[in-house]
């Protein structure tokens, strides 16, 4: 897989944002294929920062129910990375 696709956005959330500046933790919505050495190499080209360790996890959003019968929720992958101490992702 190309490393391009491997990171679809930042995830800015408060827990997200609690990460970043107290445990130099950044996270990241990433594609449901990649893998942990994919997603490692991705941030380190795309960011130019070393990696530590990457923790993965995937989820599905809930079934809904509409007139037209039941609507599958999506499924998707969220990738917690840890920078090494002195280096910084910048956001926005």
């Amino acid at each position: 897989m190309d490393l391009s696709y491997v990171i679809k956005r930042p995830l800015l959330t408060e827990k997200s944002t609690y990460l970043s500046n107290e445990l130099n933790q950044y996270a990241f919505e990433v594609d449901v294929r990649a893998s942990k050495d994919q997603i490692k190499a991705a941030v380190e080209s795309l960011y130019k920062v070393k990696v530590e360790s990457v923790n993965a996890s995937v989820g599905k959003d809930r079934d809904r129910r509409t007139r037209f019968g039941l609507s599958e929720g999506r499924i998707h992958k969220k990738a917690v990375v840890k920078v090494k101490a002195g280096e910084k992702i910048e956001m926005f």
